[in-house]
């Protein structure tokens, strides 16, 4: 079982723009078009199994566009996708949201704070962890060396002040700062993935930072549209890792913490 653990999807008539403003903000080359039907195909034809996605809402009045539009995604494709709700620090009423969120049968949440504009840590989005504390976990995009909105440190905070929420730290838990966070959250209990980050280091290094966060707390990850699945797993095939922690880390840590 291969699960792609982070995945970007938009409406086919939003795609193209969502995937440029990506691209944008980041100055780096998208590889596919940010569709469902893309990431299907193009995950099927690398062998990927399942695929958790989700979407950022940038403004509050997205919430729940994008929660419903995630939910008919995973209900025409109950065994292909795992669906993550989307959540803004600026909605008015997060716990009924979540309270539906879960009703529809999605597993998690998604923020983002560079592309929604808060840090981590601040007191308004305090409501949100408040309400899936215990419920749902949240992947937090992590780590930009252009802003502190989405630094280790914050969410270091936020993991101290709720201690029961369950955290994935996306890409190595900071992004273009890994060594950094991996000191901060070595051995600290919250999951990680790789995406968007395998490119960017030796191999010897990625597992070097998988066993400072334990093999049973990553997971394998394409940030689609960004990058191609072949490639990716063909970046995780090089890391010295045990075919233990490869199993662990391509799938079943993913299925344990959506629980099945």
């Amino acid at each position: 079982m291969i699960i792609d653990a982070h995945a970007h999807i938009f409406p086919d008539k939003i795609a193209e723009k969502a995937v440029a403003g990506i691209g944008g903000f980041y100055n780096m080359h998208m590889d596919y078009d940010g569709t469902l039907s893309g990431l299907l195909r193009e995950g099927g034809e690398a062998g990927v199994d399942r695929f958790i996605v989700q979407s950022v809402a940038t403004v509050p009045a997205q919430v729940e566009s994008i929660n419903n539009f995630i939910s008919r995604c995973v209900t025409r494709y109950p065994d292909r996708l795992i669906g993550f709700g989307a959540m803004h620090p600026d909605y008015a009423d997060p716990a009924r949201e979540i309270d539906r969120v879960i009703s529809l049968g999605l597993k998690g949440l998604k923020l983002h704070s560079d592309f929604q504009g808060f840090a981590i840590d601040d007191e308004k989005a305090f409501p949100i962890y408040e309400a899936a504390e215990g419920r749902l976990p949240i992947l937090f995009h992590c780590g930009d060396t252009r802003s502190d909105l989405s630094s280790p440190e914050r969410l270091l905070r936020v993991v101290k002040k709720f201690p029961r929420l369950t955290v994935i730290g996306a890409h190595f838990a900071g992004w273009s700062m890994w060594d950094r966070a991996a000191e901060i959250f070595e051995h600290s209990g919250i999951y990680t993935d790789c995406s968007s980050s395998l490119y960017a280091m030796t191999p010897e290094h990625a597992a070097a930072l998988i066993r400072r966060f334990g093999a049973d707390r990553v997971m394998w990850g394409t940030d689609y549209p960004m990058w191609s699945a072949k490639e990716e797993l063909a970046r995780f095939e090089k890391l010295p890792l045990t075919p233990r922690e490869k199993e662990m880390i391509l799938g079943e840590n993913a299925l344990r913490l959506i629980g099945g």
